[in-house]
């Protein structure tokens, strides 16, 4: 949600805090501000609504210099998205200001306190009342007598409820930045006598490489000398350092138009990166990192849940299938979101899998923490080193699709289809549900995946056509059977988040029972049918599939098909083919969603939509 970026350090504060406020633009944000101190006149705000290029603006026209500094993007939750509502907040001497990611529960309650006490406030945000907690704590008597900084900080942030991440400067410590975290993310950076706070790494990655993620209930002191961890209650924490590997040209566009056409393209690679090391042709053995769960509890177990949202749900739709083909275990995949609160017959005998790019999604957290909570393990498929949930499983498979910062997710989701086969594939061996010859044939395949995701996307200019001819349609529907259902439900998910277009996705074998109702000549049908034409299971899924496309052309319906290189019939029932290379049926959804992405890119940049950063969406999902 919200980005924040501060700095202590020899350079300039603003250039450093702007730069690091334009990598976390992916985060989404409809304001922003910034506010520096440590050159003599005290702490220097600016603020503007919209876009970095306002606050940019405001800062030409009144410069600022200090040597520390905090700075936010704010993604309105409570207040409008005004220059006065936008972070930095003061209190009311204006020598403290805070920014926060998160949502203050009981700020009603404290708001009416601090008034009653003489405070005096000029915004409709949560946040103000950080500042104003911070101010009634830093001076302790009547004498004036203050106390440092990090224990006003360390009063007020026991008083709030909700979650939380909040970096705060005071006029009045030169050279001092507070840091608390409950909830969203906040990653510090060590460099050479300088030091970072961030919302996310990205922001961080020109700067420093050694970083450490804040855990619930630690606060941090960032000044010139290094970073000190304490708890809420003062008790000394330690964190490790982690090096990130990112390296920092990897987020820029790399001379595409968009992050997001640079993230699809990035596809072959983070396949790739994701595989290997993992699987050897020799043996026919997965090999699984950063695991503590043993092979008899993997043999043992007798259910897995899935946890996931949006994106990463489809993900865990399609592992579903991939489990319980090849593992032969029960699944159930639930929306994070929805988990804890239907009570989940989780225990002790099952595995609960999270899955989350960035590994900070808050209703994931919540997800894992009830299962851990009922005695299962929890194992996570994440793409951030060191995050929360990876911190908090008992097992990881990170994904190598490094950073990425387009909104709507391309590399993040075939990263996760690629760790949640190695997955399937490694449980299935540890449960003695495949022979060594059925793996090593999956691993051939796999390691041939790259390539032939390296031909789909030479079928870019075909998509392009496709999205002249249908980007100003209001609608469209998706279609999919078995393990392709899920890809339907990500190719709408991806055309409705960046062209605005209403899209659903379905089950193919389900249009009787309501979508037909839908279909006319102005509405476009996108349909998954592929086939593995080695597995007669997914021939006879295919040879339904045609059925149902049969039905859509009976009702006037316009076929937008994706099919198998070398399928002699599709194009008599079909408007249009876009045609994949043949995979197994388990790894067809890694081939299947690039052209979706594709065509929902092109048909967002006809329509003139913001691609990188559609309209009311976040990156990071940090707060219910």
């Amino acid at each position: 949600m919200c980005g924040i970026v501060g700095y202590v350090g020899k350079k300039e504060p603003v250039t450093v805090i702007l730069d690091g406020l334009r990598r976390l633009e992916y985060r989404g944000y409809d304001s922003a501000g910034i506010a520096v101190a440590g050159d003599g006149d005290g702490l220097q705000l600016r603020r503007a609504e919209g876009k970095l290029r306002n606050l940019e603006e405001a800062i030409r026209l009144k410069p600022m210099k200090g040597t520390y500094g905090i700075g936010h993007t704010r993604w309105a939750t409570h207040g409008r998205p005004t220059e006065e509502n936008a972070h930095p907040h003061r209190d009311c001497t204006g020598r403290i200001v805070v920014v926060h990611n998160g949502i203050v529960e009981n700020y009603v309650t404290l708001k009416k306190q601090l008034i009653a006490e003489g405070h005096k406030f000029v915004t409709e945000t949560d946040t103000e009342i950080i500042a104003h907690l911070i101010e009634k704590y830093f001076i302790q008597d009547t004498k004036g007598v203050r106390v440092p900084l990090e224990e006003a900080v360390r009063q007020a942030v026991r008083q709030l409820t909700g979650v939380f991440a909040v970096s705060v400067i005071s006029a009045d410590e030169t050279n001092k930045i507070v840091s608390a975290r409950n909830g969203p993310p906040a990653v510090i950076g060590m460099g050479d006598n300088e030091y970072f706070v961030a919302s996310d790494v990205p922001a961080l990655l020109a700067h420093t490489r050694e970083m450490f993620f804040l855990a619930d209930g630690d606060l941090a002191v960032i000044t010139p000398s290094g970073v000190k961890v304490t708890d809420f209650d003062g008790k000394p924490v330690e964190r490790k350092a982690q090096r990130v590997t990112w390296d920092p040209i990897m987020a820029e566009k790399g001379g595409f138009k968009h992050f997001m056409l640079k993230e699809i393209y990035e596809q072959p690679r983070a396949v790739r990166d994701t595989t290997l090391g993992r699987v050897s042709l020799d043996t026919g053995k997965v090999f699984l990192d950063e695991m503590s769960i043993t092979a008899d509890d993997f043999r043992n177990f007798e259910k897995v849940y899935i946890a996931a949202c949006g994106t990463s749900w489809h993900a865990g739709l399609a592992a579903k299938f991939m489990l319980e083909r090849l593992a032969k275990i029960s699944v159930e995949v639930d929306y994070a979101s929805e988990y804890r609160y239907r009570d989940p017959l989780v225990g002790p005998n099952d595995l609960t899998v999270l899955i989350t790019q960035s590994g900070e999604t808050a209703d994931t957290i919540a997800a894992q923490r009830e299962s851990k909570a009922k005695g299962s393990k929890t194992l996570a498929v994440c793409n951030v080193v060191g995050s929360m949930i990876a911190r908090e499983a008992a097992g990881t498979v990170y994904t190598h699709a490094g950073p990425e910062i387009g909104v709507a997710s391309t590399k993040a989701f075939t990263a996760q289809l690629t760790a949640l086969f190695l997955l399937s594939l490694h449980i299935a061996e540890v449960r003695g549900q495949i022979s060594f010859e059925q793996a090593r044939q999956y691993m051939e395949e796999l390691t041939q995946l790259p390539g032939k995701l390296e031909s789909v996307l030479k079928l870019d200019p075909v998509t392009e056509e496709l999205a002249k001819k249908y980007h100003r349609v209001s609608d469209f529907l998706f279609l999919g059977r078995g393990i392709h259902y899920p890809i339907a439900l990500e190719g709408a998910l991806k055309l409705k988040e960046i062209s605005y277009i209403h899209a659903e996705g379905y089950p193919a074998g389900e249009m009787k029972h309501g979508p037909n109702a839908l279909i006319d000549e102005n509405l476009p049908v996108v349909i998954i049918a592929t086939q593995d034409t080695k597995d007669p299971n997914s021939v006879l899924k295919y040879e339904k599939t045609i059925s149902n496309l049969q039905e859509v052309k009976a009702r006037s319906g316009t076929v937008i098909a994706v099919a198998t290189e070398g399928d002699p019939h599709i194009a008599e029932h079909a408007d249009h083919v876009i045609f994949l290379p043949e995979v197994p049926e388990l790894l067809s959804p890694i081939l299947e969603i690039v052209p979706l992405q594709l065509l929902a890119y092109h048909i967002a940049v006809r329509r003139g939509c913001d691609v990188d950063q559609p309209r009311n969406l976040a990156k990071s999902v940090t707060v219910e």
